[in-house]
């Protein structure tokens, strides 16, 4: 059940605006998108937006609302968490994954505190974020300090710890990125141990092309190098739709389509969160899209999310994120992105 206490005042015109868009994810990868394999004969796609709204079961399962606090860290650093904690909770948020685990004005915090803090405020702590590397030797990342990582991730009580920072600590070529698959098979085998999921979260470079070899794509390099058992992923889907938008083509431009829902439908076990980022389609931008609040752009969520619950016993083995890097106003991206997901419905 949504613990969201009130709708939002602003939704029905946000469900009325989607629904009377039909808006192409930009001419070049609305030409490139491919039919997905979705079960229930769907073609999930970043194009061709219908109404989400419908009569059928919530397409967002219960309980799997979270947030990345990177969208909040604002409010966060001036607040503190207990101030967020409590708008979550209104929001009808039911998790939170961290982006660090201090505070600003609001003083000192220990993770037994903000566990605390967090459960009494109905929030289960999901994930975290932390570095993969530094040139620092005492840097607070897994190559440098994976213990201290993972003694933190436990206590807190999470069951994903991973990174939002590429694979690239050895440059672009495929060797460089099996020398770094390599590097994160020992941190996921190191989390296994403790009871977590090691993560890795992509933005749109993942899906460029080895240096070496460009008829490779980097991000498979690092799906097929990594234990499936060991290294998961955070598909950050408008990063993903940014990554099909600028590399729908090989560097000696030929053609190189590739669909991001495709890769969670192959290996839907490899991807147990998701952030739930929307952008306005603007093939002028270097990255095909303009980050905006969930429900306000062109990436059909109702669909998206639809096929991968949808898939036979995973309606509830994935954790979706809402995110924001750059919101306007934190608190109402929040409150209009969590309203809007909540919103949607299977189409009957």
């Amino acid at each position: 059940m949504s613990r969201i206490s009130q709708p939002d005042p602003e939704l029905t015109h946000r469900l009325s605006r989607r629904g009377m868009l039909g808006v192409a994810a930009g001419a070049t990868a609305a030409a490139l998108v491919g039919a997905a394999a979705d079960p229930a004969g769907a073609a999930p796609a970043t194009g061709s937006v219908s109404a989400p709204a419908g009569r059928g079961r919530p397409v967002l399962p219960p309980g799997r609302l979270g947030i990345q606090l990177y969208s909040l860290r604002d409010k966060v650093s001036t607040l503190g968490f207990a101030p967020v904690f409590a708008e979550l909770e209104k929001y009808g948020y039911d998790e939170v994954e961290f982006a660090g685990y201090t505070q600003g004005s609001a003083g000192p915090i220990t993770l037994a505190q903000l566990k605390r803090l967090a459960r009494n405020h109905g929030l289960n702590p999901i994930g975290s974020h932390v570095g993969y590397y530094s040139d620092d030797p005492n840097a607070y990342t897994f190559a440098q300090n994976l213990t201290k990582v993972l003694d933190d991730a436990q206590a807190l009580g999470l069951k994903h710890i991973g990174t939002a920072s590429g694979p690239f600590r050895y440059g672009s070529t495929v060797d460089a990125w099996k020398r770094a698959a390599e590097e994160f098979n020992t941190y996921g085998a190191a989390a296994r141990a403790r009871g977590m999921k090691f993560y890795q979260h992509n933005h749109s470079e993942e899906f460029s092309f080895a240096t070496d070899n460009p008829k490779v794509r980097l991000y498979d390099v690092l799906l097929a190098e990594t234990d499936p058992d060991l290294v998961f992923l955070e598909m950050d889907i408008f990063w993903a739709y940014s990554g099909q938008f600028r590399f729908s083509k090989r560097p000696d431009g030929t053609a190189a389509p590739f669909e991001p829902l495709d890769y969670v439908l192959k290996q839907p076990h490899r991807y147990p969160l998701f952030h739930v980022k929307d952008g306005v389609s603007d093939p002028a931008d270097t990255y095909g899209y303009r980050m905006t609040d969930v429900g306000d752009g062109d990436i059909d969520y109702q669909r998206f999310i639809s096929a991968v619950t949808r898939l036979r016993g995973e309606r509830f083995a994935h954790h979706w994120q809402a995110e924001h890097d750059q919101p306007t106003e934190s608190f109402t991206f929040a409150r209009r992105s969590s309203a809007y997901l909540h919103s949607l419905r299977e189409k009957c």
